[in-house]
């Protein structure tokens, strides 16, 4: 399905205090999704990945339709199409992401996924200034990446860019269900829509291990860590601010989740990548005071 814009008008100037409060959100999304999924870590020798990703996704979704009781009425097809995607989405980055925090360490895992949402922030660049903090972001994460082979699996390295790319297609997916779903609806629908997808494999792996009380509880962190608060402010986030800006800025990811692994995993951080994530967060800040030249809302106007 093509993405349609408003024609009338096309091109919405955003107040600076919905920019920074969009902001606001995005930073809170940053630093709960990489701590839940240092936990999320801990449990894979016990349920494997399946487990984990079926955990974290069934538990999110029954904590957001038990909040938000999305209504089913008055939607069309495209409209379910588009939770169909949005579902599936969520279950393949999150599996492939988890696949990588098994192989490599939880920073350089989220500074590859994040070459998603860079390359789609280059793409839908207003102006010249995102171009060069993009670059700059960039130039981090190849550093990051010239830290040693050793700290790299190649099958590892490839879950974790495959990640990126979904995710790139979960931002666009984003914008789409917000404007589409009154609140956080689309997103405990999709949520529902991946848990099943998940449920599967998570349950052929881990059995009835999944129920007991200590996994239980510990899913239910990660699911609150990694989806419910992430999602959602992510979501609320891309509705007041330009994905391009929405992009460069989750690319502080890789900073976060490098404190998160070493505060929690114990995985110790080299001068190299310390330089490396310095680069990325002022990638980030610039362009954060950058003004856009216009935002473009990615609006539904029944087109697909």
């Amino acid at each position: 399905m093509a993405h349609a814009l408003n024609s009338t008008p096309a091109d919405v100037a955003v107040p600076s205090p919905r920019r920074a409060g969009a902001v606001t959100l995005v930073l809170g999304a940053l630093l709960s999704g990489p701590f839940g999924g240092a936990i999320a870590a801990l449990l894979f020798p016990r349920v494997g990945v399946d487990g984990v990703v079926t955990l974290r996704l069934t538990i999110a979704a029954l904590l957001l339709l038990a909040v938000c009781r999305p209504s089913v009425r008055g939607y069309r097809r495209a409209d379910w199409l588009l939770i169909g995607g949005f579902g599936a989405a969520l279950a393949g980055m999150n599996t492939l992401a988890y696949q990588a925090i098994a192989l490599i360490p939880l920073g350089p895992v989220v500074m590859l996924e994040v070459l998603g949402p860079l390359v789609l922030s280059v793409v839908t660049a207003r102006r010249a200034a995102s171009w060069l903090w993009a670059g700059l972001a960039a130039a981090g994460v190849a550093l990051l990446s010239s830290t040693g082979s050793d700290r790299f699996n190649p099958a590892g390295i490839g879950f974790a860019a495959a990640a990126g790319a979904v995710w790139a297609g979960y931002i666009m997916a984003s914008a789409r269900v917000g404007q589409r779903f009154p609140k956080a609806d689309g997103l405990a629908l999709a949520m529902t829509a991946a848990a099943v997808l998940t449920l599967p494999f998570g349950a052929g792996t881990a059995g009835t291990t999944l129920l007991n009380p200590y996994i239980l509880a510990m899913g239910a962190a990660v699911a609150l860590l990694s989806s419910v608060l992430p999602y959602t402010l992510e979501l609320l986030a891309l509705r007041r601010m330009p994905t391009s800006t929405f992009a460069v800025l989750m690319s502080l990811g890789p900073a976060v989740a490098a404190i998160a692994g070493y505060v929690v995993l114990h995985q110790q951080l080299t001068p190299l990548e310390g330089l490396a994530i310095a680069l990325v967060i002022a990638a980030n800040v610039g362009a954060v005071r950058t003004p856009p030249r216009y935002q473009v809302r990615w609006l539904a106007d029944g087109q697909t």
